[in-house]
């Protein structure tokens, strides 16, 4: 029986694991988040697991959902603004590369 506990928990501790890689790499994808957001957010949603032994599914749902969430809640609102600018600019500089490469036959 113990045998079976132990790879319960193991298979518990491998979705967790799952749970919190997807909502890093959805974290990091939202606008001015940068590695002090992502440690924060990440350090809030594994010690309140700890505290609690609530899965991260159980306590904070999808992991795309909560990312929006918690870059929401984490990064400032002119930080994300100017980081979305940012992101419009590159992809219409992007676009009208590819329409150049694409009439020079590249």
């Amino acid at each position: 029986m113990a045998k079976k506990d132990q790879t319960t928990e193991a298979a518990r501790e491998k979705d967790r694991e799952k749970w919190l890689a997807r909502f890093q790499v959805r974290l990091v994808m939202q606008p001015g988040v940068d590695r002090a957001v992502v440690l924060q957010a990440v350090k809030d949603v594994t010690a309140h697991c700890a505290e609690t032994g609530e899965h991260p599914r159980t306590a904070f749902g999808d992991p795309d959902a909560f990312a929006v969430q918690a870059a929401a809640r984490l990064v400032p609102a002119d930080r994300a603004a100017r980081a979305r600018q940012r992101n419009g600019v590159m992809d219409a500089l992007d676009s009208v590369l590819k329409g150049a490469r694409d009439l020079a036959g590249l």
